[in-house]
């Protein structure tokens, strides 16, 4: 396909395996069924997405109890009662708290896509967690001995290395989760704490040289989560000219669910850089309605108008199901409208005559 096309990254899990996780957490369930449960989930999805067409996939986050927390996921100077993330459907996600030091991943992404390389026939992205999102870990009074700098110095030493294994396994590209640089502007209205993410971000990405960064990318959206987000309140020109500060090849925007598209776009065209591939969201993952291709091909050529085609590819607004335990999206639906974006690009490729 001529313009590039590339899903964020989960999707609802199969029932089987959500029943599975909660016999295992009762423990009625043994570690080796879990994990039989999970072989049988990636590789339905990986069928799934295959089948759709698409010329990217990814192992669908089956095995992820969240894209935020799956690094640090049962450390154990971990506390449960960390930052309170509120969406505006009135639930809420909380953040574990940092105890003590150092902080250390008990996984690396990298494990997600080898498994996934098993099983699939064309290229596979992964995704990866910013340091900045997980520099909320660490606690406002801070800890004993274990100074906040120190702290990110470790940090950064982790995220590089989880991405460094990902290309090293041979990722067609690494995704970082940029999620919370939206709610950064929320949070601090003077952007002080996202000019805080943006450099976290870019000591870990200035570590790669400029042809490793071609194939690492930043994914922005409002949240997702049960059909809800947690900012997306927040005027999108707040956040993206100091988004494309960081140094990264690619851009994987949430844009089909904005309300005011073209201003986006016109945002996007005064403050990326011609060494930035912007994947524009053209499917809204909150919404039931499957688009259809025509409207994808349409959202592309619109944006054509604005962008050099050259610079252009297309995603979906987020992933379909961040946090282990979302259900409000049916799987037929997320394979629906990744089905829909892929034919629209490869419509919308004709239409701009792009070989």
């Amino acid at each position: 396909m001529a313009l590039p096309t590339e899903p964020i990254g989960s999707i609802p899990r199969p029932v089987e395996l959500l029943e599975g996780l909660r016999a295992f957490r009762e423990g009625d369930l043994s570690e080796e069924a879990l994990d039989g449960m999970y072989d049988r989930a990636l590789r339905a999805t990986i069928d799934a997405l295959e089948g759709t067409g698409a010329p990217v996939i990814t192992d669908g986050e089956q095995a992820k109890p969240s894209f935020l927390t799956y690094p640090v996921e049962g450390a154990p100077n971990l506390a449960p009662d960390g930052l309170e993330i509120p969406f505006e459907a009135g639930h809420t996600r909380r953040l574990p708290r940092l105890t003590d030091g150092p902080v250390q991943y008990q996984r690396y992404a990298a494990e997600y896509l080898e498994r996934a390389q098993e099983y699939a026939s064309v290229p596979v992205k992964q995704s990866v967690i910013s340091a900045s999102a997980l520099s909320l870990l660490y606690p406002e009074d801070g800890i004993d001995g274990y100074p906040r700098e120190a702290f990110l110095d470790d940090l950064v030493d982790e995220v590089e290395r989880d991405i460094r294994r990902c290309l090293d396994a041979g990722a067609h590209a690494v995704q970082i989760d940029f999620t919370e640089g939206r709610l950064a502007v929320k949070l601090d209205p003077s952007k002080d704490l996202l000019r805080r993410f943006v450099a976290l971000n870019n000591r870990v990405l200035d570590r790669f040289s400029a042809e490793e960064r071609q194939r690492i990318g930043v994914h922005t959206c409002p949240g997702g989560d049960r059909d809800s987000t947690h900012s997306a309140d927040v005027d999108y020109a707040e956040l993206l000219p100091l988004l494309f500060e960081m140094n990264a090849g690619r851009f994987y925007m949430q844009f089909a669910s904005e309300e005011d598209p073209a201003r986006v776009l016109d945002v996007v065209r005064r403050h990326s850089t011609e060494e930035q591939t912007i994947f524009l969201g053209v499917t809204d993952v909150n919404a039931p309605r499957v688009e259809s291709p025509e409207e994808v091909r349409d959202t592309v050529l619109r944006a054509a108008e604005v962008l050099p085609v050259g610079r252009l590819g297309t995603t979906d607004d987020c992933g379909f199901s961040p946090f282990g335990d979302d259900q409000s999206t049916a799987r037929r639906t997320a394979f629906a409208k990744i089905e829909a974006r892929v034919k629209g690009t490869a419509l919308a490729a004709d239409a701009l005559g792009v070989d």
